[in-house]
């Protein structure tokens, strides 16, 4: 048996890098390698291109297919629609366009199916210091294209107010300016039927109320359908270890009323999904951002996923409902377009928190950037508060640090008689096991204690580095001096470099590895580790500096009190 504390810590971080590959292979198995002619694939992106849903009975079907079972390709489009694709930049741009600017948009919405044809977040850039904004939906070609498409549907050739029908408005720019809400309705009428599509914002929100006001002036009952659904070509971007963000989830998921649900494109169980659910709502994320439909609570919509690679549509389609003649009905559905701000999501539904791709570790995160985020509401700079909750979980832990650290000390103590050990027994290894556990045994030290109080509090800080690395909230955040930007690389590898020198001078503190060759991997591990994170945000070294030099106070604190010297070692 191994009795050096490092060989269960390198076993704890492989078991944890293991269950990360996985985890990692369950969520993004390898793309399916059979081959599909170029004829085939054009095809199939022009059956998506110009897919609008059926509509559905009214109250949930009886015979809904589960999460498992596969739902038909959707039918071509009715004759009524087959000539108007869903996605076809060229055509877009002839149809009339309506500019909304509010204080955090800058939105194009089109007169052909009122589809948000370019959203730009006005608070957020592209890159820190220039002007170009962050752009989520657009039409600017096939290779980007990424539209929210909305409308109602309904059976039969009957002309319907979808996505690909001819809104008129009576303005074509609307502005904020300094009220609290801002409404844009457009109006779409046939046979007697007058249906007005209006969008809904609110001062400093990314969440969009959508309304339809159907009035029924004809003379027979008018069914109709809402539906929504996400249309993009969502190619796979390289990953990279210099950029950690890169291994960050973009793509089609679901909230099914119970889960969160990853429709990852290149699964064949996604490829063609059909799930009824309640108080659910669809999304496509990326990066730090994030689209959404959140469907009225209390009903069952029908989601379905069709993937073409690199194309998917992602729809939610509510009950059909009927609307008498002479009366009139209003349907409402909510939109989210923006950042993955904890504060925002939850306003708008608290499930759609689970965007922000925390993943298994989700009921340790959550609370960790909660108390993260009361912390900045108080200091107003996020690298102070990272520093404060470090310092806390640091607190928190310490009972388990207090009896990690002890061990260690003990382990120094015995290090001179573990020497002599080694060298009278060198060419036995039975002898100097039976040797070094009778000292161990003898002086009341169990060299495993020292690892297992930090295995648990592997977790909480596995935990702590997913909130820094994905919370939207430290986006382009500032920090002091020369880091102006708390998810980008230290500018200068000021922190890495401090980071060596603290990790050296943790490994002087704690006891030193019998074996000689693990001695030298340990003297070079600062280096190696200051070299992986150099390039990481600035926001995780800092973490990373902090909890290192907190390790080192508290582990200096119980060498002195137990009488154990901190002089240098011999490697």
């Amino acid at each position: 048996m191994n009795n050096n504390p490092r060989f269960y810590l390198w076993l704890a971080l492989v078991i944890v890098l293991w269950l990360n590959y996985t985890a990692w292979q369950r969520e993004f198995p390898p793309a399916p390698a059979t081959p599909v002619s170029s004829q085939t694939a054009s095809s199939r992106q022009s059956s998506l291109a110009n897919s609008i849903p059926q509509a559905q009975p009214s109250g949930p079907s009886k015979s809904a297919p589960t999460a498992a079972e596969p739902a038909p390709i959707p039918p071509a489009p009715t004759p009524s629609t087959a000539g108007i694709p869903a996605v076809k930049p060229a055509a877009s741009e002839s149809a009339p366009v309506i500019h909304v600017h509010t204080d955090v948009y800058d939105i194009e919405i089109s007169t052909r199916g009122g589809t948000l044809e370019r959203v730009k977040l006005l608070q957020y850039a592209q890159i820190k210091g220039q002007a170009a904004r962050v752009q989520l939906e657009n039409d600017a070609s096939a290779r980007t294209v990424y539209l929210l498409q909305s409308g109602l549907t309904g059976p039969g050739d009957t002309p319907y107010p979808n996505h690909t029908a001819t809104f008129t408005a009576p303005r074509q720019s609307y502005s904020m300016d300094g009220a609290q809400q801002l409404r844009v309705p457009l109006t779409w009428s046939s046979g007697g039927i007058t249906v007005t599509k209006t969008y809904v914002f609110t001062r400093g929100s990314y969440g969009i109320g959508l309304d339809y006001t159907v009035q029924n002036t004809g003379a027979a009952p008018w069914p109709a359908a809402p539906y929504a659904q996400i249309y993009r070509n969502d190619p796979r971007t390289g990953r990279s270890y210099f950029h950690p963000n890169t291994y960050a989830y973009h793509g089609p998921a679901i909230w099914n009323g119970k889960k969160y649900v990853v429709l990852h494109p290149s699964s064949s169980d996604y490829k063609h999904f059909s799930q009824m659910v309640t108080d659910g709502w669809i999304a496509a994320t990326q990066d730090d951002f994030v689209s959404a439909v959140v469907p009225p609570k209390g009903a069952p919509w029908r989601f379905t996923s069709e993937v073409s690679l690199p194309y998917y549509l992602l729809t939610a389609m509510g009950p059909q409902q009927t609307v008498a003649p002479g009366a009139t009905a209003t349907i409402h559905q909510t939109l989210y377009v923006g950042p993955m701000l904890h504060a925002q999501l939850a306003k708008i539904e608290p499930s759609l928190t689970y965007v922000v791709g925390y993943g298994m570790l989700t009921i340790l995160a959550e609370p960790l950037f909660w108390l993260l985020s009361k912390v900045y509401a108080i200091t107003g700079n996020w690298g102070v508060a990272i520093i404060m909750v470090t310092f806390l979980l640091k607190l928190v832990l310490y009972p388990l640090s207090e009896a990690s650290g002890r061990s260690m000390a003990k382990m120094k103590a015995l290090g001179p008689r573990i020497k002599n050990i080694q060298e009278t027994y060198k060419d036995d290894k039975e002898k100097l096991g039976r040797a070094m556990m009778e000292v161990y045994k003898r002086e009341k030290v169990n060299p495993v204690a020292g690892c297992l109080p930090m295995i648990v509090q592997i977790p909480v800080f596995i935990a702590f580095y997913w909130v820094l690395l994905y919370s939207a909230e430290m986006r382009q955040a500032p920090f002091i001096l020369w880091i102006h930007d708390l998810s980008a690389r230290d500018p200068y590898f000021i922190l890495p470099a401090i980071m060596a020198v603290a990790m050296f001078v943790q490994y002087k503190l704690n006891p030193t590895s019998p074996d000689p060759t693990q001695q030298k991997v340990m003297m070079i591990m600062p280096l190696v580790m200051s070299a992986m994170f150099a390039f990481f945000p600035a926001g995780l070294v800092l973490y990373y500096v902090t909890n290192t030099i907190l390790s080192i106070a508290q582990q200096w604190n119980i060498n002195r009190r137990l009488g154990v010297g901190t002089a240098p070692q011999k490697a």
